[in-house]
């Protein structure tokens, strides 16, 4: 369940970074428990982010409409606060910042 999870959280975008909010490293906690209850802790770019209402509900819409999952929570922290180096080695490679 997790790997679908993972899958889900790939295909979702920030509208003003071209990559997924999984390569860039916005999901701090991902856990799925006996039940196929999901928790996630995510953040955002910063705090005053034009997505930060809609985003963390567009996870959560999107991860509960996977077949089997039962209850989803998504939480926001800025703490750590996000920093370009909590992406993957791909999304830096498609954001042209590996050198």
């Amino acid at each position: 369940m997790k790997a679908k999870v993972i899958e889900v959280l790939s295909s979702i975008y920030d509208p003003e970074i071209p990559v997924n909010i999984w390569e860039l490293g916005f999901i701090y906690k991902l856990e799925v428990n006996e039940s196929n209850d999901v928790y996630i802790l995510m953040t955002l770019t910063a705090p005053n982010c034009p997505v930060a209402e809609s985003l963390p509900m567009e996870v959560q819409t999107r991860v509960s409409m996977i077949p089997g999952v039962n209850k989803v929570t998504v939480d926001v922290t800025f703490d750590p606060p996000w920093e370009m180096d909590m992406m993957s080695e791909a999304a830096k490679l498609e954001l042209d910042l590996l050198y």
